[in-house]
């Protein structure tokens, strides 16, 4: 009997990481709204924006592993792709706060009126729609990504020197969002938001949509990676990262699979950065920083690269111990804490936490004449992926 779609996307991992979701996602509302301050039980306004960052980062950590633990993509330029989907996002609701800014200009942002500009630039132009903004944060960063992948896969650019090149695409971009004559806030960015839809961001019921939003987005993104790297594409594109030039002699088109898997990362990537923006309240050319996009390597590294699960669990657990170490007297010491746990796990943990988790079940399973479960994690010979 064929099992349903959903169903057939579906691992034990799988299943289990979107219950746990969906567990999440009802009850981080229902402790925040539903349960009175007073209870022990209640979960304060400052945890829900926090946790609904921490999801926004599990789905560009899974936009990197798309690439690089499936494709072979080592990108370190993704945080480009997540601050451009973040400023679309912004745009929108600075077009939203109207005269209720500190000049009280209907047209102009408070920093163009500071600035002295007469008219709104030409890239501001329909933002004040929501539909508009949703389409540019999912155009702008897709764009990007073809224009770059286009040049670069045509051009065989690999390994090492493709990754160098793509942090010179966020650190340009950065130089570049720094400028005040650029339209977009220089280096403070956009802030200063007042409602989305109409309904306040600072209110308790906003940030728990949006925190739901979030989540569901995460299950979407996913199910989305999950559905592609079990299909035939996705075969294609492990023997790609397996083995390039055979994969080409068979007559495939390498750059065109590469190129595209470039792109749908770079759309989920816009899609978490847009959910992250209005929960954090701010977007500035900081996120752009090379650093940021080194670091959601290491989400990918800690959790399990290839494993898609697994870059979901690094981004949350790291994200979180930064939040302990930088809160209290180790903030000074958070960088070597974030390096020497990159040491460790490409050291102790070659495989991330998840890949590890699964080894020592396939070995359990094997000692008792079971078969490893399906997982789509395992290398797919070149031949294979052909047929």
């Amino acid at each position: 009997m064929r099992r349903p779609f959903l169903l057939g996307l579906l691992d034990g991992r799988g299943t289990i990481f979107l219950a746990s979701l969906a567990v999440v996602a009802f009850a981080v509302p229902i402790l925040h709204l539903a349960v009175p301050p007073s209870s022990s039980f209640h979960l304060s306004a400052i945890w829900v924006p926090l946790f609904g960052k921490y999801l926004c980062y599990a789905l560009l950590a899974l936009a990197v592993d798309f690439i690089w633990g499936y494709v072979g993509i080592l990108s370190l330029g993704h945080g480009a792709f997540f601050a451009l989907g973040g400023y679309a996002m912004g745009m929108y609701l600075m077009r939203q706060i109207g005269s209720r800014g500190v000049y009280a200009n209907p047209i102009l942002p408070d920093f163009m009126v500071f600035l002295n500009w007469k008219e709104l630039p030409f890239f501001w132009y329909g933002f004040n729609w929501l539909g508009y903004a949703l389409l540019m944060i999912v155009l702008v960063p897709g764009l990007l990504a073809f224009v770059f992948g286009w040049l670069a896969f045509r051009s065989r650019v690999t390994g090492v020197y493709l990754s160098i090149i793509t942090q010179a695409l966020t650190y340009a971009l950065m130089l570049g969002f720094f400028r005040n004559n650029f339209g977009f806030g220089g280096n403070n960015g956009l802030t200063d938001f007042k409602d989305i839809l109409g309904f306040s961001v600072q209110s308790d019921a906003t940030r728990a949509t949006l925190f739901v939003i979030s989540a569901l987005a995460l299950a979407i993104g996913y199910l989305l990676c999950r559905w592609l790297t079990s299909s035939k594409f996705g075969m294609v594109l492990v023997a790609i990262r397996d083995a390039e030039s055979r994969t080409r002699f068979l007559g495939y088109r390498v750059e065109s699979y590469k190129l595209a898997a470039f792109v749908i990362s770079a759309c989920l990537a816009g899609i978490a950065g847009a959910l992250y923006v209005p929960q954090v309240g701010i977007i500035n050319p900081s996120e752009f920083s090379p650093a940021n996009s080194i670091e959601i390597v290491i989400w990918v590294a800690v959790g399990g690269r290839g494993t898609l699960v697994g870059a979901a669990l690094g981004a949350v657990l790291v994200n979180y111990a930064k939040t302990v170490f930088t809160s209290g007297m180790l903030a000074p010491y958070w960088l070597f804490a974030l390096g020497g746990l990159f040491i460790a796990v490409t050291l102790l943990l070659p495989k991330g936490i998840v890949g590890t988790i699964s080894d020592f079940a396939d070995h359990g399973r094997g000692q008792a004449g079971l078969p490893p479960p399906d997982v789509g994690t395992e290398e797919i010979p070149v031949r294979e992926a052909a047929e």
